[in-house]
């Protein structure tokens, strides 16, 4: 999924900035480019319950998953 639709779906710059403790001017410039790999990890949960299950946890972080949350094994 495209970093724009993933702002969208959470609600826009301005709600993931406080989220995340970024500024909006920061996830905006994310829209056009990618989120940071840390960021993408505090929205993930979020993200996969906000999309209802169609983006999850594993889809986001494939390779890394298990690290990051055990209890998904």
């Amino acid at each position: 999924m495209k970093p724009i639709a993933i702002i969208k779906l959470l609600g826009g710059p301005t709600r993931i900035s406080k989220m995340v403790g970024t500024s909006v001017a920061a996830v905006s410039m994310w829209q056009n480019s990618n989120i940071p790999q840390d960021k993408l990890m505090f929205l993930a949960a979020t993200l996969e319950k906000e999309s209802h299950g169609l983006i999850t946890r594993k889809d986001l972080f494939p390779e890394t998953y298990k690290l990051i949350w055990p209890e998904l094994e």
